[in-house]
């Protein structure tokens, strides 16, 4: 009988401890955060998981274009207009600085961290036409010289930076992708060609935009490692603003003209689904993809016209404003963390 009991004891002190210790394992799961940029009236703004914060007071013009999230640090890029002209502006965790010196109008298209580096592409007026303009850690470089030009996507891997953009050849714009501040040309100049996206993925390198076949036609591109692919067939106007890539899947976010109204769309590998039922002009300006999730960024207008920040995930729509102004979600970027949780 002793011995059972002891037995017991041991037993009772086995489970205990075990059950103890459970409760005290590390359980990890991952943390998402959304950061989705834009403006809403006269006001830069910042959204994290829906919450807004104001990166202007709103005396002044101003929008945010693009954000990248780098360790603790939110970098995001867009414009302020100095009362006379817009000044193209960096903000990191809140405090903006300005990229130029506002005599002419200028902005940030695109921010892109690597490293120690941050890089925004855009693009400055020099007092005659607007010029191509990659800003690294503040200094900037021009990509053109002397040409009507613009910059709309910076993105990289490691050490080579790409940025995209277009630039007029004297009758018409030429798609064009910058490797290391080298250029190649994605059209051959015929028609109006546009860039407005790029995205590296391992040793890929995807880019979207459209071409004009005609004043009535937009058809929509997406280029992966420079070899183009038509994803729209030119029967109405369709132009995509923003590609991401994920594992073999490819995303592509942008618009189609109905005819009589925009309608937000995505194009996953080349295949297209509406976001909006065309009742209200919409269009998705950025596209993310993370995990099993693909998030979206734009606008919808409502009854009255005003413009609606609205972000997708997994095309189920949330506002972000309430309609009172206009409004719109120009880029989203998803952070994703590993997070212990003890049971305790």
């Amino acid at each position: 009988m002793k011995t059972k009991f002891l037995l017991g004891l041991i037993a009772i002190f086995i489970i205990a401890g075990c059950s103890k210790d459970d409760d005290n394992n590390p359980s990890n799961e991952m943390e998402t955060d959304v950061y989705v940029v834009g403006y809403e009236g006269n006001v830069a703004k910042l959204w994290k998981n829906g919450v807004a914060t104001n990166l202007t007071d709103g005396n002044k013009n101003a929008a945010a274009q693009s954000v990248y999230v780098a360790g603790n640090d939110v970098y995001v890029t867009g414009y302020e207009n100095n009362g006379t002209k817009d000044v193209a502006k960096l903000w990191k965790n809140g405090t903006g600085i300005n990229l130029n010196n506002g005599n002419y109008n200028a902005a940030g298209r695109s921010v892109y961290v690597a490293g120690s580096d941050v890089y925004v592409a855009g693009y400055e007026n020099n007092g005659i036409h607007d010029m191509a303009k990659v800003w690294k850690n503040g200094v900037e470089t021009n990509l053109v010289n002397g040409t009507s030009s613009y910059i709309f996507s910076v993105h990289g891997s490691g050490n080579t930076i790409y940025v995209g953009g277009h630039e007029s050849n004297g009758t018409k714009y030429v798609a064009k992708l910058w490797k290391n501040g080298t250029a190649t040309n994605l059209s051959d100049g015929s028609r109006n060609t546009f860039l407005l996206s790029v995205f590296v993925s391992g040793n890929d390198v995807y880019a979207t935009g459209y071409d004009e076949p005609s004043e009535s036609q937009r058809v929509a591109k997406l280029w992966k490692n420079g070899v183009a692919e038509n994803i729209s067939d030119g029967s109405r106007q369709t132009v995509p603003a923003s590609v991401y890539a994920l594992g073999t899947d490819t995303y592509v976010a942008g618009y189609e003209f109905s005819g009589v109204k925009r309608i937000a769309r995505l194009w996953k590998n080349g295949t297209a689904t509406n976001l909006t039922n065309g009742n209200n002009n919409a269009s998705a300006w950025s596209v993310y993809a993370a995990g099993n999730d693909v998030y979206m960024a734009g606008y919808e207008e409502n009854a009255a016209a005003k413009k609606i920040a609205k972000i997708w995930k997994n095309g189920v729509a949330t506002n972000l404003t309430d309609g009172s102004k206009d409004a719109e979600a120009k880029a989203v970027f998803v952070s994703q963390s590993e997070r212990n949780h003890f049971n305790n």
